[in-house]
């Protein structure tokens, strides 16, 4: 195995630090190479092993195309948006990340952005730099006896909850992942989002952007929040839409607010910028410690030695980083797996309690930890950031959701099937799926009704009364919006006056022609259902 490493090559394409290079140098060829051009690149990837990037680096699939060794690709950080990872998987190339090595310096700039937005401490700074003493211009907020609510409960927000708790603050916390025990646990008096809003006097971002969380905190969630309300947000850009939260603290409605990241990176030019002293700005600095700096080159390069020296990665983002005994009978299940823990996850309400994982017929008798895997990552990856095939058991366990597998050998009218339970607070949500001859996979069941219908990246499914009428006004809708259908089905029972319908579509869908389909006589849910990647 020595041999081995000793000869295998490791491309560093952007700045990392000289720990994260030394351990890599102890058993590999390294070529550091911070800034190569992507043209460069290409033309040299052909003759690597390793990959190892941070986000200025664009892992294409060009680049991958051309990468014909490539074993494994190491982003120091917690996000992959720079790494085409579909294209990896079907190359059989591991992705990994580092998603926790940040969490200390984020969790601890957020705390400093807020003492420095309710102390001035900036514009403190800058009087007395101009040789002026203002003392009565400085009149702060004191942090204890105030409420804080959290958004995200997470590892950083968690650390978050700690400090402000220590700091006499109340602390309220919002996560659909996190159940009421384990909000106890934390100290955390769990309430609804707009709980958060109503209540709290400073409001702290903790989530991953996506499409339920852009544009979270925007003039209508403003109007829910208390007059003096502060905001910070030192997680991801786009979760405040910019311009709306400019204008509340222009009109007096928002105190002030400290952000860390923005909608467009690098910003110049934010609506924020004209709010003067009433917030505090900086360029992405959440993870830039030394300390943070340091752990995640660490992470990633020991990820990398020991995948190259025939070991496992404890980070891996996408499915070769599983080991192949596990995923050799089950293969064709492992795309449909994650997309029905997702879709289970986007159409039901509520906090997860149970995940309850079905393998029927000949799936019954195999190993299907792989398969497990991939449901729990595509349930979590509906709301959460960072989630691997390798953490996704410990974040489930972390938040208090129960993971039950069972196995029968009754398949129904099928060689094998699998199905999926999420139990909430608020009810459950079964989906079941199987993979047809031709290794299609297939969803055939939702709730108590049969279907039939592929999964695709983009699906509407509705819950409503079984009438006439239904799909020619739902597909009315959609052609208003110019909204191709690729596929649609329908499934009911006999002794139902209730249907499901799922409708495949060719792109999004706008929240404005889910509101129209809901609005639309005997109809009860209708849910945007989106995948990432294919299956």
């Amino acid at each position: 195995m020595l041999s081995l490493v000793a000869m295998a090559k490791v491309l560093i394409t952007d700045k990392l630090s000289d720990t994260g290079i030394k351990i890599l140098e102890e058993s590999c060829q390294v070529d550091y190479k911070p800034g190569i051009s992507a043209e460069d690149l290409n033309k040299i990837i052909g003759g690597y092993d390793a990959l190892l990037v941070r986000s200025q680096t664009q892992a294409t699939k060009e680049l991958l195309e051309n990468a014909g060794n490539l074993k494994i690709i190491g982003r120091a950080g917690v996000g992959v948006d720079n790494i085409d990872v579909e294209t990896a998987t079907e190359k059989g190339i591991i992705v990994v990340n580092s998603p926790e090595g940040n969490t200390i310096a984020a969790a601890e700039h957020t705390i400093a952005m807020m003492m420095a937005l309710a102390r001035h401490i900036a514009r403190a700074d800058k009087s007395c730099k101009e040789n002026k003493w203002e003392r009565s211009e400085f009149l702060g907020t004191e942090l204890s006896g105030h409420t804080l609510g959290v958004v995200g409960l997470g590892k950083i927000g968690q650390r978050v909850t700690k400090v402000a708790q220590a700091l006499g603050m109340k602390v309220l916390g919002y996560d659909p992942f996190v159940s009421e025990e384990k909000a106890k646990d934390i100290g955390v008096t769990k309430v609804e989002l707009n709980g958060i809003f109503r209540s709290s006097d400073f409001i702290t971002l903790h989530i991953p952007r996506n499409k339920e969380t852009t544009n979270l905190i925007d003039k209508t969630s403003i109007e829910q929040m208390k007059t003096g309300v502060r905001i910070i947000n030192c997680a991801r850009g786009g979760l405040i839409n910019e311009q709306d939260l400019a204008d509340a603290i222009k009109s007096g409605k928002v105190a002030g607010a400290a952000v860390d990241v923005f909608d467009k990176e690098p910003c110049t030019d934010s609506p924020l910028h004209s709010c003067g002293d009433k917030v505090v700005l900086t360029p992405h600095l959440g993870a830039s410690t030394s300390q943070a700096q340091i752990n995640v080159a660490v992470d990633v390069a020991e990820q990398i030695r020991d995948v190259l020296g025939g070991g496992v990665a404890r980070s891996a983002v996408n499915l070769p980083g599983l080991k192949p005994e596990l995923v050799k009978h089950i293969k064709h299940y492992l795309g449909l797996a994650e997309y029905m823990g997702s879709m289970s996850r986007q159409l039901a309400q509520g906090v997860i309690k149970e995940i309850e994982i079905e393998a029927l017929g000949q799936l019954a008798n195999k190993n299907i930890e792989g398969i497990k895997l991939a449901i729990l990552k595509g349930v979590l990856s509906v709301h959460l950031d960072g989630v691997s095939f390798v953490n996704a058991p410990l974040i489930a366990k972390e938040r208090g959701i129960k993971v039950v597998e069972l196995k029968s050998e009754d398949s129904g009218a099928y060689i094998d099937k699998l199905r999926v339970t999420l139990k909430t607070d608020a009810g459950n949500r079964t989906i079941g799926g199987t993979v047809l001859q031709g290794d299609i996979p297939a969803i055939i069941q939702i709730d108590k009704y049969p279907v039939n219908i592929r999964p695709e990246n983009h699906s509407i499914v509705t819950f409503h009364k079984d009438q006439p009428g239904v799909v020619a006004q739902v597909s009315k809708i959609l052609w208003e919006s110019s909204v191709n259908i690729s596929g649609m089905n329908l499934g009911r029972t006999k002794d139902s006056a209730s249907a499901v319908m799922v409708i495949n579509v060719d792109g999004e869908v706008s929240d404005a022609d889910l509101t129209k389909i809901e609005a639309l006589d005997g109809m009860n849910i209708a849910k945007y259902v989106r995948l990432k990647g294919n299956i």
